[in-house]
């Protein structure tokens, strides 16, 4: 069976940047699964699959406009310290909050004595990606996967490596969708929206 739409699809993967430093492995922990076609990875990494079958390799590097985008000035925020209230504001503390252009994860950048610049752009944005691709298996996808826009395995919400990235991970560099699921949503994690317990 080849990789198409509305099969589940388990792969291998080594990312890089472009010096050849790995980003991000599965190797030598279960293989990721996900639902083909169903924005579940990043659409470049989802092209190269497509039509590949078990025991296929494939060496893809993704653009940024099919990875994590283009690094944008827009997604930059600058947030006076007292909107945060009490709470104490340090450098790499996240946020999930509505954009214009969705559901973002805020990272914060930078913090002085009087604001927080918080920074909507996911870490490789603007990266050209790396992958060198195995595929482990292929299979169709149960109706219960296609209605909940996710496989449903032992290896986590999406189909997650055991290291518990997966793709539905804010931390995941190659496998993530590009955007950030909330667990209520079509295709949410774990105990979310669908009601599955993996």
């Amino acid at each position: 069976m080849r990789a198409a739409k509305e099969t589940v699809v388990s792969i291998e993967y080594t990312l890089k940047d472009d010096r050849g430093n790995i980003l991000d492995t599965s190797v030598g922990q279960a293989p990721m699964e996900y639902l083909h076609g169903a924005s579940n990875i990043i659409p470049g990494l989802e092209q190269a699959v497509e039509g590949l079958v078990a025991g296929d390799f494939k060496a893809v590097s993704v653009p940024p406009l099919l990875g994590y985008g283009e690094y944008s000035e827009k997604l930059i925020q600058r947030v006076p310290l007292d909107r945060f209230g009490e709470n104490k504001v340090e450098i790499g503390m996240r946020f999930h909050a509505e954009t214009n252009l969705g559901m973002r994860v805020l990272v914060i950048r930078h913090v002085d004595d009087k604001e927080a610049v918080l920074d909507g752009n996911h870490k490789l944005a603007g990266k050209t990606l790396h992958f060198d691709v195995k595929v482990v298996s292929v299979r169709a996808a149960e109706l219960s996967e296609l209605a909940h826009g996710h496989p449903h395995q032992s290896g986590g919400c999406c189909g997650g490596s055991s290291s518990g990235g997966g793709c539905c991970s804010s931390e995941s560099e190659g496998s993530c969708d590009t955007s950030e699921k909330s667990s209520d949503e079509k295709g949410g994690c774990g105990q979310g929206g669908c009601g599955c317990s993996q």
